[in-house]
């Protein structure tokens, strides 16, 4: 990671961390990089927070004055960006967003000409621009760009997920949280079109509301939407669209680690999970390897982050993974995750096995998982610990298969991250807190 741009883009609060002038910098540096012999074509769009408009003419106009020619999608989810990039053979894809963070954050994510989040070195080139470490040569003359606001760029994106899901959702009652944010530009639509009768809620931005208790991080009033109702199920995106959480008609969560598992049996029995692998994150629960083994699906464990799950895909052509927290990538489609097109593909297995989602859940048991962070001055220091790892070490043991200990460095701040899942409450408590106290004891 380099200075301003992290796993996913700069972030940072509006006019604060991220500011109106480093906007302007990444689109001029980005017009300059992709318009040496031509034109850049720059693809943007943004999520429904108050600062967006400005980050998205900051970086318009910063492009255009090296003379690039930009397309304004609006507001729209992330992984429109990432499809009508690589389908429309722009350049360079930038989206204005900084996904389930409240509305005075913001962050500006940039992708390549497939769509992919863009490669580190020429991020590194960005910031040294930004830093002032080096300098480029305005364009002048008829050599100055535009922009256009590109209104058939969301048809173009719905029309495709339609096309790679088919399915017919003529009778299904499905309930949908907008999270006042991305989803809005898209979601409703694209169900009603394809048959559903389809009730919204947070579903009305206004700039501040986006993630305000609401969406796939605050999902509290879906479920009761659906204990309360009658819907086949229930769906919570988070503020730009690239993730999902589903709900069954019980008010029951059905996170990523559900999803992957309803997804790859299906999958393995249609013989599209390519290699019969399933990609995860160190974080996904112990129930889901369990389950993944009984079924006889391989899985794999990358660290924590959609980046690291998609490398280990397009690495070794693996069509399925994600994580807990709903960011699934279904890699024959996409190079990112989409919250919609898992959408789709959940309601397509429902469709076809004539099942209920809590139906297809079942030899699925997600044991109960502890996370507590423990400040500390050093992390490497108390990571390398021989004497914390004695501790963390005997954990291990007492749980044996039926639990499992992960403590890990927090990517940002200076604490360490102590998880446990154990078949009881109580036992993560009981050896969570063993580790934090000898963690705290020590000073580390």
């Amino acid at each position: 990671m380099g200075k301003y741009f992290g796993t996913d883009g700069v972030r940072g609060r509006a006019n604060e961390g991220l500011t109106l002038e480093m906007s302007i910098k990444i689109g001029q540096y980005l017009g300059w990089y992709y318009g040496k012999e031509k034109h850049a074509r720059i693809l943007i769009g943004k999520d429904t927070r108050l600062s967006g408009d400005m980050f998205e003419l900051g970086l318009a106009a910063g492009a255009t004055s090296m003379g690039a020619q930009v397309y304004l999608l609006g507001v729209c989810p992330t992984p429109a960006i990432s499809y009508l990039v690589r389908k429309e053979r722009f350049d360079c894809g930038i989206m204005v967003s900084a996904s389930h963070n409240p509305y005075y954050d913001n962050g500006i994510k940039c992708f390549n000409h497939n769509g992919e989040k863009m490669e580190e070195d020429l991020l590194l080139e960005i910031e040294a621009y930004m830093d002032g470490n080096c300098t480029i040569d305005l364009a002048t003359g008829d050599h100055i760009g535009e922009y256009f606001n590109w209104e058939d760029g969301l048809e173009i994106y719905m029309s495709w997920l339609k096309e790679i899901v088919p399915v017919d959702l003529e009778g299904y009652h499905i309930a949908v949280d907008l999270a006042n944010g991305s989803a809005t530009s898209t979601v409703v639509e694209t169900l009603d079109s394809l048959g559903a009768t389809v009730e919204a809620i947070n579903n009305s931005p206004n700039g501040i509301n986006i993630n305000t208790k609401c969406g796939s991080t605050h999902p509290e009033s879906l479920q009761r939407m659906m204990r309360e109702n009658d819907f086949d199920l229930g769906l919570a995106f988070d503020g730009d669209a690239d993730r999902l959480i589903a709900v069954d008609p019980d008010g029951n969560l059905v996170d990523g680690d559900y999803i992957l598992y309803i997804c790859s049996r299906y999958m393995k029995e249609k013989n599209t999970l390519n290699k019969n692998m399933c990609v995860t994150t160190v974080m996904a629960n112990l129930g889901l390897y369990k389950a993944l083994d009984a079924n006889k699906i391989d899985y794999i464990k990358t660290d924590v982050g959609d980046k690291y799950v998609f490398e280990e895909m397009q690495k070794n052509d693996y069509y399925l993974g994600g994580e807990q927290s709903g960011h699934i990538i279904f890699y024959e489609h996409a190079v990112t995750g989409d919250g919609l097109l898992t959408a789709l593909k959940l309601l397509e297995i429902m469709k076809n096995t004539g099942k209920s989602v809590k139906e297809l859940s079942e030899g699925l048991f997600i044991y109960p998982q502890l996370l507590k962070n423990v400040k500390v001055n050093d992390k490497t220091r108390a990571l390398n610990d021989k004497a914390l790892k004695e501790v963390v070490d005997d954990v291990a043991k007492e749980l044996g298969d039926e639990g499992r200990i992960l403590v890990r460095p927090s990517g940002t701040e200076p604490l360490i991250r102590v998880m446990v899942e154990a078949k009881t409450d109580d036992l993560c408590a009981q050896y969570v807190d063993r580790v934090v106290e000898f963690v705290e004891k020590n000073n580390y």
